[in-house]
């Protein structure tokens, strides 16, 4: 089998080969999010099934065991994560199969059901209970069992403890690989059961050779906006809503209350958390070049920023990054996207008047 593993997980990959003959029970890979860490964790969860894996302990991707693995049907393995990620791969199965199918009609159909239910973003109690059966039982290749468990963060509280009783009470062979994007935000008894290994930001260098293999075209724009994260840059660059990020970026890069009113009223519809990263990423990028004259995140914004940052006040600026940090922690359940939105633009527009 090929290696998937891209050129900046080599060192991590690294590290747990070294720990092969007395691996922990339970590991907990973290860093940030769209770096690859769900691709690292799941190519080591079929490695530690395979039957044959090769010299650097990859995957043979022959063996029964990687067969079953393929076709996510291994009988000692079990991926837990938030419903919603499951539906989201079900449609994307589904309109592959339209695109093949001579009607679609059966397909569409099957893809509206699934959308007309309201999917779990979090990992909850029934899903974590489940695992006790699947770890009483004997392994079928008399070998080791995996848990695959991403990301981390999205176990909502009763699950953490169902969590964590598993995880002091470990069954022999059996391996928890935890993902994490945010490793502060998960419960401290949790981070102590855990073997922690980061796994690295690439190099921009190595990030922008693999975006542009990939033909992503504007690469090094969509790296920049995505924190330097090559994945999450690659699926901003494919996704519907980089024309929303243009429209947005071009009413504040003009703030007015009327902008205000208008943008909110074309993007309120958008995940809310979304829209507020990307507020928070511009002013960031004010702050910055206030300061120090550096952008991070909207290089090709560089001439608007700085008109910006000649206008605003620095306390005024300062005290509304961290309203916009405060909203942040309740974006995911605005009562009203609308006029959440609306007020959070209307006070970044006073900003300048």
């Amino acid at each position: 089998m090929s290696n998937p593993l891209f050129t900046w997980q080599t060192e991590a990959w690294q590290l747990i080969l070294g720990m092969r003959a007395r691996l922990p029970h339970a590991i907990l890979l973290f860093g940030a999010e769209g770096i690859g860490k769900t691709i690292f964790a799941e190519h080591l969860a079929q490695s530690l099934l395979c039957e044959t894996p090769d010299g650097a302990g990859h995957a043979c991707g022959t063996c029964l065991s990687c067969g079953w693995f393929a076709q996510y049907s291994h009988p000692d393995y079990r991926r837990v994560r938030p419903e919603l990620l499951d539906q989201e791969d079900a449609l994307s199965d589904d309109a592959e199969a339209d695109a093949t199918d001579k009607t679609g009609e059966k397909s569409s159909e099957k893809s509206a059901a699934k959308a007309s239910k309201t999917p779990s973003k979090e990992i909850v109690i029934n899903q974590v209970r489940a695992l006790a059966d699947f770890m009483n039982i004997s392994t079928h290749r008399q070998g080791r069992r995996v848990v695959l468990l991403y990301p981390a963060e999205a176990v909502n509280s009763f699950a953490a403890n169902a969590l964590l009783k598993s995880l002091e009470e470990p069954n022999p062979n059996t391996v928890f690989v935890l993902v994490s994007h945010s490793i502060d935000q998960l419960l401290p008894t949790i981070l102590s059961r855990c073997h922690k290994i980061p796994l690295p930001m690439s190099k921009k260098a190595d990030a922008l050779a693999w975006l542009k293999e990939n033909k992503v075209r504007d690469a090094e724009t969509w790296l920049a906006l995505k924190g330097g994260a090559p994945l999450a840059a690659m699926a901003m660059a494919e996704s519907e809503s980089r024309a929303e990020l243009e429209v947005f970026l071009k009413e504040v890069s003009e703030p007015s209350l009327e902008a205000s009113l208008r943008l909110a009223e074309k993007i309120h519809k958008l995940d809310m958390s979304t829209t507020v990263t990307w507020l928070q990423s511009w002013l960031y990028d004010i702050v910055s070049v206030k300061q120090s004259g550096i952008i991070r995140y909207y290089p090709s914004y560089a001439r608007e920023l700085k008109l910006l940052a000649d206008r605003v006040d620095t306390h005024a600026l300062h005290a509304f990054v961290k309203t916009a940090n405060e909203k942040q922690a309740v974006a995911k359940h605005p009562l009203s996207p609308k006029l959440f939105l609306e007020d959070l633009l209307l006070n970044y527009a006073t900003l300048f008047s």
